[in-house]
């Protein structure tokens, strides 16, 4: 990975209008490659006259046999080279999840990060935000964009990609997650969710419809979902203060209070035109609209020590977003062997907020403090397949992946003139600008029957630059080869088989962690800083190895074991500084880190083992993780927020006469400490979910599906300390959990 400084100026636009140049003449090209039939014609003989003289009958009409595979009998996780896993429809919507995180909680090797209450970031091989790779119809989605808004009424798998391929980004050193939105055109279906959930501590119906149809050459499909909701909830906090000697200098309680309601909409519309000859057009837009209003109340009481700045803080919040997607792709036939993809989209998101906050001291307001912020963003992308079988046993692909993306961020503080504090006023912006370019090729080749080797080399170029009303302009370039490699060897007579990948990809820094502007905190401390970006940070390059065996034993009945490694150079860690008497947290470099995965996997249809079971399947994972960071002393020098265990269990019932299915799903993730540096400190706690769902069918028009997500009830619980030679500071944070139970009745017609 080059370095900003070390890199030749070059400008990736350019390299994107090069790739559409270069477009006629590679059509001209293809058009040479050996056609190869995919249908063909048979004769059935006529025939025979009987041997007694009867009057002969009509000739039978010849009859026209298409070759077709069964898409029944295909398996992507199986039969593809390179490693990927589909979770289908059926498996996104049995829960009746209003949340698409609560969704990735139950798909083995993926946890969700956060308190469990619907939110969080969706990790891979237990490692923290931002070293997995989501994907939006295989786009990265804006910054401000929150997955947690997808309704998974609007999505039609999710690909669970363990190792890079050069298709998608390789920004994905944990692996890649990509989100499909509905594609699939069912004739003429019509489809109602209403749904409502409640708990002790939030209310929050949502509906949904389903539209579908085909009218000659033209299919079209509508998915669309809105929710809103409120919440009341209380999240104590605890500080403490221990002096080397081991006696208590500091306490205090804080009484956290949030309130608030959310609502929102989507709408995914698509049209597809079959154009003939196997070529088709297809337009998709997907809109994504959020209105969030909070109000939170904050008492700290001083038991022990020196109260902090303010002891109250009363805070009120409003925000609305807006993200909007169109996508035009376009298949193009060429001869009978090849085919051009190609895709191009605009994209667009605005955001303005409202942040009111009054602090006091001793009953006295000290701060009256107004933030209004606003954001936009406006994209362009274009992305292009070709594919051909260019050789005996081989299939070649070829293609681009470039766009641009701006953003404009402005932030406007103003602070009352009070007695006996000085206001702080603020008026910034900022303007960013993103340039990506990525070139790549890829080969699949059967080498025997059993045997396929994948191969896959990408270029990725990223161009950021930043410029603000309080910092100097701020550009980086980085660009990266990422040569890939897979294979699968299918072991003869058995179901068994083995996979093998060697990977290179990367974490490229997000645009807000390179702007130096700074973030201030009301109380500030080593465990509540201020934060700003830093220019100078690099990007983390990571190269590993995977390996699994996988088990075929029968009918949908899978046991796998799988490993990986990853060792990563230039490991981003937060680091915190005392400057100008505030503590200051900013992203830095700082050395090497080793991480290390096994996961195990089992799910079988109880028939598989029993005669005469009942219609019942169970499924089961584990994954242990490990990690090193050299820099860093032990013990539990471990990368930040990494999950070192998490297993899953589940198993589903349906009646012989289909009417009644029910089941149950437990996702366990351990927490413990990890050591950031020298002096942080910080603790995950541990996570058990156990959800429970039935789902009776009236008739093929009606059914009704209730769910109880959360059982336990389970609380969670945040840890951060500071240590040093005054002593050792813990702020300590509880979220209450509470079970959520949720109806859903499902109308078709």
């Amino acid at each position: 990975m080059r370095s900003p400084k070390t890199a030749p100026p070059f400008k990736l636009a350019v390299l994107a209008a090069a790739v559409f140049a270069a477009l006629p003449a590679f059509a001209d090209i293809v058009q040479t490659v050996p056609e190869i039939s995919e249908q063909r014609t048979q004769q059935e003989p006529q025939q025979q006259e009987p041997q007694q003289q009867e009057p002969r009958k009509p000739a039978e009409p010849m009859q026209t046999v298409q070759i077709k595979g069964s898409a029944a009998a295909y398996d992507p996780r199986r039969d593809d080279t390179a490693s990927k896993v589909v979770v289908s429809t059926e498996e996104i919507q049995r829960y009746g999840d209003t949340a698409i995180t609560d969704v990735f909680k139950r798909i083995p090797g993926v946890t969700v990060g956060g308190a469990g209450r619907g939110g969080g970031d969706v990790r891979m091989r237990g490692l923290g935000n931002g070293y997995t790779q989501i994907l939006l119809n295989g786009e990265r989605a804006p910054a401000g964009f929150s997955i947690d808004t997808l309704s998974p009424d609007v999505i039609e798998r999710i690909e669970i990609v363990r190792a890079a391929s050069a298709e998608f980004s390789t920004q994905s050193i944990a692996g890649t997650i990509n989100i499909v939105l509905k594609r699939a055109v069912k004739t003429a279906q019509r489809e109602i969710k209403l749904s409502a959930a409640k708990s002790a501590d939030q209310n929050s119906p949502s509906g949904s419809l389903q539209l579908s149809d085909r009218d000659g050459a033209l299919s079209y499909s509508l998915s669309g979902n809105f929710w809103r909701g409120t919440y009341d909830r209380v999240s104590p906090v605890e500080e403490t203060l221990v002096d080397p000697a081991g006696e208590l200098r500091m306490v205090r309680h804080t009484r956290q209070q949030d309130g608030g309601r959310w609502e929102g909409m989507n709408l995914a519309p698509r049209l597809n035109w079959n154009l003939g000859d196997g070529d088709t057009l297809t337009s998709q837009t997907f809109v994504n609209f959020n209105r969030n209003r909070y109000h939170g109340y904050q008492e700290i009481d001083t038991e022990l020590g020196t109260p902090p700045r303010f002891d109250v803080r009363d805070m009120y919040n409003s925000n609305r977003s807006l993200f909007a997607r169109t996508d035009l792709n376009w298949v193009k036939r060429l001869g009978e062997s090849g085919k051009l993809d190609a895709k191009a989209g605009i994209s667009g998101m605005r955001s303005d907020g409202t942040w009111h906050e009054l602090d006091y001291r001793a009953a006295a307001l000290g701060r009256d403090a107004t933030v209004l912020s606003e954001t936009t963003e406006t994209g362009f992308s274009t992305q292009g397949k070709y594919s051909a079988p260019w050789l005996e046993d081989h299939a070649l692909s070829m293609g681009w992946d470039a766009g641009i993306t701006l953003r404009d961020d402005a932030r406007k503080e103003d602070e009352a003139d009070l007695p006996g504090y000085v206001a702080l006023d603020s008026d910034e912006g900022y303007e960013a600008k993103v340039t990506r370019v990525a070139l790549y090729a890829q080969d699949e080749w059967n080498l025997t029957p059993r045997w396929s080797v994948y191969a896959g080399l990408r270029w990725e170029g990223i161009e950021t630059t930043s410029e603000g009303d309080s910092f100097a302009t701020v550009s980086q370039t980085n660009s990266v080869w990422s040569p890939l490699a897979q294979t699968l060897y299918k072991l003869p007579d058995s179901r068994d088989q083995l996979r093998l990948a060697l990977t290179r990809t990367y974490k490229a820094p997000s645009p807000n962690n390179l702007v130096p502007r700074r973030f201030t905190s009301t109380n500030n401390s080593q465990t509540e800083p201020d934060r700003r970006g830093n220019p100078d940070l690099q990007p983390e390059l990571a190269s590993g190895i995977d390996a699994s065996y996988e088990h075929y034993w029968g009918d949908n009945a899978l046991l796998s074991a799988a490993a990986s490694m990853r060792r990563i150079s230039g490991y981003t860690r937060q680091g915190l500084f005392l400057e100008n008497g505030r503590w200051l947290a900013t992203p830095v470099n700082d050395g090497n880190a080793v991480t290390r995965s096994i996961e195990l996997e089992a799910k079988f249809p109880l028939a598989a083992v029993l005669d005469d079971a009942p219609g019942v399947d169970l499924r089961a994972s584990v994954a242990r993780n490990w990690s090193r960071v050299d820099v860093v002393p032990g013990p539990d020098n471990r990368l930040d927020q990494q999950t070192p265990l998490s297993a899953t269990f589940g198993a589903d019932y349906r009646s012989r006469d289909g009417k009644l299915s029910t089941g149950a799903s437990f996702a366990f993730r351990e927490g413990g400490p990890v050591r950031i540096d020298v002096n942080q400190t910080a603790y995950q706690s541990v996570r058990r979910d156990l959800d429970v769902y039935a789902l009776w069918k009236f008739n093929p028009q009606y059914q009704l599906r209730v769910a109880v997500s959360n059982l336990l009830g389970q609380d969670s619980l945040g840890d951060s300390a500071y240590l040093d030679v005054n002593g050792t500071l813990r702020r300590t944070s509880i979220y209450p959990g509470y079970a959520q139970g949720r109806a859903t009745l499902e109308m078709r017609f």
